[in-house]
């Protein structure tokens, strides 16, 4: 029996023209860089869970974060979310130890360069356009990529 859909949240964390980004060393996207975030806990919002995300994985505290949109992955097999993202402007310092991988500052213009999900290069130029967006994702049996669409302005992105 496939699992239910797992509810997440993505927080964008920006220092003047940087992103701190987490290169995972777990699955999912093991080895890729993707910004911080995690799973909700029970009875808790989305807002709760990405200002607590970042307390965990960074050691900031942040008491505000801004919403920027949707992100919902839809495949045959188990991997299934429904990410709400956000973004928070934070100090510009070095990056702190995370149990979940490595974070490094990244240049906003460098974002295309990294190794990341299939999904991020669509997604991260709608959070800088800075319009609320909702992204559907659909995978193959075999998890890759198949359809990507913009659903608020329903503009097909992939293929």
């Amino acid at each position: 029996m496939p699992t239910p859909t797992t509810i997440a949240v993505i927080v964008i964390l920006q220092a003047q023209d940087h992103w701190l980004m987490l290169q995972r060393k777990r699955s999912p996207n093991k080895n890729l860089f993707v910004p911080v975030g995690g799973k909700l806990e029970h009875g808790e919002s989305p807002q709760a869970a990405a200002i607590r995300e970042v307390g965990e994985e960074t050691g900031f505290k942040i008491d505000k974060v801004h919403y920027k949109g949707l992100l919902v992955d839809s495949s045959p097999n188990d991997y299934n979310w429904t990410c709400f993202v956000y973004q928070t402007e934070i100090e510009y310092v070095s990056p702190p130890l995370c149990t979940e991988g490595t974070l490094v500052w990244v240049p906003i213009e460098a974002l295309s360069n990294l190794p990341t999900p299939e999904t991020d290069p669509y997604l991260y130029p709608l959070i800088l356009a800075g319009k609320p967006f909702f992204i559907n994702a659909r995978y193959s049996d075999e998890d890759k990529l198949i359809k990507l669409t913009e659903e608020v302005s329903e503009t097909q992105l992939y293929p």
